[in-house]
């Protein structure tokens, strides 16, 4: 396994750095975030360890640029911003795992480990497609008829799962663990405001004259469901 660890703090990449080394994974060291940028954006990693406070350009602007960018790399989050609304900020970045200094290696090694395992989406399984609606996962792309939807990381996420569940409810809980990968509720907002931006996106291509998008609705209740256009 290749990893990138991008931190600032010399011991601390000095210790993840030989711990991932001793269980003999190939291991590179950014000290910013500019050079973070350019070697994930240059070079091709299993998971990426990433700080969030770093000179030159912060963690969070470095995760969102590769996100930008097309990369689907794993980041992990290894950092002292701890506050459940500083994860949140951090997983809606486009982050798939979040840690919080002080930390024990055997339990970060796990999460990359584990983050390694992810399968690789298969090439038949590439498109989700429900009418005139069309998202190439491969891409990271949305599109409604000839339009691109300008989706952020988990704007796209969160439409990737409802696509993949069209025509049945989908809970509050079910979209926190698959979209978000919270095991726990945070308490805010957050599934109702993304909900609410990509219904707005998808309203607004349509007038646009783009195409007609299935209906996402939300069951009272119950949960959200994307239906037959």
């Amino acid at each position: 396994m290749k990893v990138l660890v991008v931190e600032d703090d010399a011991e601390t990449s000095a210790y993840v750095a030989r711990g991932l080394k001793e269980q003999g994974h190939g291991v590179e060291v950014a000290a910013n975030g500019r050079d973070g940028l350019f070697l994930a954006l240059d070079q091709s990693y299993d998971v990426v360890i990433m700080d969030r406070m770093l000179p030159g350009m912060d963690g969070l602007s470095v995760v969102k640029s590769m996100r930008a960018g097309g990369m689907d790399t794993p980041v992990i989050f290894l950092t002292a911003l701890g506050g459940v609304g500083e994860r949140v900020e951090g997983l809606e970045a486009g982050a798939d795992d979040y840690l919080v200094k002080p930390f024990s290696f055997s339990e970060l090694n796990a999460r990359v480990n584990a983050l390694a395992r992810r399968p690789p989406i298969k090439a038949e399984a590439a498109n989700l497609v429900i009418g005139d609606l069309d998202l190439n996962r491969l891409q990271r792309q949305a599109r409604l008829g000839d339009q691109q939807l300008d989706l952020k990381p988990k704007e796209f996420a969160l439409l990737e799962y409802l696509m993949m569940n069209a025509d049945r409810v989908v809970t509050r809980t079910m979209l926190l663990e698959h979209v978000w990968d919270f095991h726990f509720d945070p308490k805010t907002t957050i599934v109702e405001t993304h909900i609410s931006r990509l219904r707005a996106k998808l309203e607004t291509a349509r007038d646009a004259g783009a195409g007609t998008p299935p209906q996402l609705l939300t069951v009272r209740g119950a949960g959200y469901m994307l239906g037959g256009g």
